[in-house]
This record gives structure tokens, C-alpha cells and sequence, in this order.
């Protein structure tokens, strides 16, 4: 709890992964995936309690042996590819017999997140008086730098007019959605049915932090980053 207001996260975690089969449960660092974000959602010092959102059995099986309440199973209906999220937040929302003034949505493929990462940008959301706060890093690339490829094969720049840029430096900084966090005010959340209007703030993430696993690719990444860290630790331990 923070600032006298109840607070859910929710770990949404459904057992139909295309591109990575079984992603949720697969092993990262002698863990599965899902174990990550449970850790450190316990470890948060503002969430008032966590919930997990799923359809399948395997996953709720691991997420239990992790510590992780599950009061319920996702209906099949609202675990397909293209269930946008708000309906298995409400599910979750209607499902449980507490009110909560907030909710944090905390996604498994977000596993570097840090339970402090959770913590702050709640409380810039709170402080702010902000209906919602969504986590995002820096982009990598820019849209100036970006071109199409015509049926030809024959490169077409992106972004059409504007005076011509030659350096980055000379570009204003551009952020992308890291999903790893998404927290709104539950009421605000619920009228809205969505994350985004032109009040929500940005909770800035580093790059390190903000690994999105939505490939193998993604998945060897994470493990270097993992073992860089421990080593760095070991060294200054």
C-alpha cells in the first residue's frame, strides 16, 4: 500500500505463445520466464497483493510453486492472440471480491524489470495525480533514420518532408512502450479501457532493464545481460 490506496498487480500469462512455444515457462537464468516478474512484484513495496491471469494449467502449476496467487482460471475466450488486455483486467477485476485503487499490470516477457522499477513508477503516477503511468526506454532507432522497400527493391525514406538531418544529435529523443509496466487509477481504467489518453505520464526505463522477450533472439539476450550481471557482482563482491 502507498499513500492509503490499495494496490493489484496483475501478471498476465497465457498459455498460447506462437513464436516461442511455451515462452511463459521456459528457462532463463535457472528459472522459468514467468518466475522473474513474480520475484519482484513479491518484492514490491507497494503492491498489495499479485495476482496471476491464466488459461493454462502448466503455467499455473509453476506460478503457485513460485509463490504467486492464481484465484482463478482465464476463460479460454479471453486468452486468444488478439484479447486486448483491458477484458482479462476486468475479468480479474470483477473475479476477486476486494476493491483496489490501482492497478498494475506487470507482464512476463518484461523479466529485468526490477521490483523498484514497479515502486517508482507508481509513485510518480500517484504523485503526479496521474490516471495512468506507462514504462518506456529510449528507441533505439530513429523514424528519420528508417526507409521502405518499394516492390522494385528501391529504398524510400519513412518520413517524407522536413528540413534534412545528418546527425543524430540533431534529433529530438523518441521513446517506445518497454511493457514492462502499466499502472493506472482502477476507476480511470475502467472508463477509459485502455493505458493511454493525453494525460499519461512516462515512467523511463533503462535499456537494460527493458528487454521485451518476444523471440529466441530476445531470449539469448537476456541471458548475456543476466550473466554480465552476476559477474559484475561477483567482482565487486
Amino acid at each position: 500500500m502507498i499513500g492509503g490506496k490499495k494496490i493489484l498487480g496483475i501478471i498476465p500469462a497465457r498459455g498460447g505463445s506462437k513464436a516461442v512455444p511455451g515462452k511463459n515457462l521456459k528457462d532463463l537464468g535457472g528459472k522459468p520466464l514467468i518466475a522473474w516478474t513474480i520475484e519482484q512484484a513479491q518484492r514490491s513495496l507497494c503492491l498489495d497483493r499479485t495476482i496471476l491471469s491464466s488459461d493454462n494449467a502448466a503455467i499455473i502449476a509453476a506460478a503457485r510453486q513460485w509463490g504467486c496467487e492464481v484465484p482463478f482460471v482465464r476463460p479460454r475466450e479471453l486468452a486468444g492472440d488478439e484479447s486486448p488486455s483491458i477484458y482479462l483486467i476486468i475479468h480479474a477485476i470483477q473475479s476477486l471480491r476486494e476493491a483496489f485503487d490501482y492497478i498494475v499490470l506487470l507482464q512476463p516477457t518484461s523479466p529485468l524489470r526490477s521490483s523498484g522499477d514497479i515502486d517508482a513508477c507508481l509513485s510518480l503516477c500517484m504523485s503526479k495525480k496521474a490516471p495512468f503511468c506507462v514504462s518506456v526506454s529510449r528507441a533505439s532507432q530513429h523514424p528519420r533514420w528508417m526507409h521502405s522497400i518499394d516492390e522494385k527493391g528501391r529504398l524510400a525514406p519513412f518520413l517524407t518532408g522536413g528540413a534534412s538531418v545528418h546527425q543524430r544529435q540533431q534529433l529530438s529523443p523518441l521513446f517506445v512502450e518497454n511493457g514492462a509496466i502499466y499502472a493506472a487509477r482502477t476507476e480511470c481504467l475502467l472508463q477509459n479501457r485502455g493505458f493511454f489518453n493525453e494525460e499519461t505520464l512516462a515512467y523511463v526505463m533503462p535499456p537494460e532493464r527493458s528487454v521485451d522477450i518476444d523471440d529466441e533472439f530476445d531470449f539469448l539476450y537476456c541471458a548475456f545481460l543476466l550473466k554480465r550481471h552476476l559477474e559484475n557482482y561477483a567482482e565487486k563482491g
